[in-house]
């Protein structure tokens, strides 16, 4: 029997029409979105099923849709007698990790994930920067490269053994993106207005971490793989801090893949918009099993590869 972990999209995966197929065929997805919209304030269905694309790609829309388009995804799972054993997320997506583990309930994850996407859109208005993803050179490399140039650019995201993703100040990402070109890597400007992960956004942690002191958190059903330490969780002592570092703090995404890799997960299922963790499993890790989970189609096919 494999042992199912689920992964959670990040921002950047969103596209206008994501979960509508689901959104239909599911009563639970169809509650998905009425229960988020109450503690939003707002017709996320519109935004999500509409667009305009403009609309949908602000932080604070983008957020909230693609966590409710992967608890659609997992609603769908749940309604086929899909089990799983641990749970991981990509930035935000760990904020839907929270909910489908028990840590927190679903009204606090949408509070929590409202709160953190309007301090990110504070930040990054408040805040310019840019991000990059670098392709083709390991991520000793690129950290040895991020402290030689002028100015504030670190990495944030360590997404697989060939890509990592730096971020900071706009003169300083070009300056490094210059470097890696000579060096014959691809580097890939990510369309974003600030850049997260970092320093930059500290204002938007320190803003952020009011709203989750007021939640309650309890230790998740299964294992939980943290972002920030880059294996499975163990600590749940100071969860507001530890989310409010998140912010601030790199992607250790490798690092996860790794740790689940060694603790007997050996099926990858990603629940949500596009497959951009479907592809970093791939690059990362072995003789496992992946799949991704978005709409019916891939539901179908999902369910072919997973042993229940």
């Amino acid at each position: 029997m494999s042992k199912n972990v689920f992964l959670f999209s990040g921002q950047g995966s969103q596209y206008v029409g994501m979960a509508k197929e689901l959104f239909d065929k599911y009563e639970s997805a169809k509650s998905v979105f009425k229960n988020a919209e109450d503690i939003l304030g707002y017709d996320l269905k519109k935004i999500v099923f509409e667009g305009p694309d403009s609309e949908l790609n602000k932080t604070v829309y983008s957020q909230p849709a693609i966590m409710a388009t992967s608890l659609c995804a997992f609603e769908a799972l749940k309604a086929n007698g899909v089990s799983f054993y641990g749970v991981a997320g990509h930035s935000l997506g760990e904020y839907a990790a929270l909910v489908v583990s028990g840590m927190v309930t679903f009204e606090d994850g949408f509070k929590l994930i409202k709160a953190r996407a309007e301090a990110m859109q504070k930040a990054a208005e408040e805040n310019k920067g840019a991000m990059c993803a670098v392709i083709g050179l390991s991520s000793g490399e690129i950290e040895d490269v991020c402290g030689s140039v002028s100015g504030y650019v670190v990495p944030v995201n360590y997404n697989s053994p060939v890509q990592t993703v730096i971020a900071g100040e706009i003169s300083a990402v070009d300056a490094a993106s210059e470097i890696f070109a000579e060096k014959k890597a691809r580097c890939i400007h990510l369309n974003v207005s600030s850049a997260f992960h970092s320093k930059l956004m500290q204002s938007a942690a320190d803003e952020f971490i009011d709203t989750a002191k007021t939640v309650s958190f309890s230790v998740p059903d299964v294992a939980f793989y943290s972002n920030l330490l880059g294996e499975r969780l163990t600590d749940f002592s100071d969860m507001p801090a530890l989310l409010a570092s998140h912010i601030v703090s790199p992607v250790r995404f490798v690092s996860e893949l790794e740790a689940m890799k060694r603790d007997g997960f050996d099926t990858f299922i990603e629940l949500g918009p596009n497959k951009v963790l479907t592809g970093l499993v791939r690059k990362t890790l072995s003789d496992v099993s992946y799949a991704n989970v978005e709409n019916e189609k891939t539901l179908e096919k999902a369910l072919e590869t997973i042993t229940k």
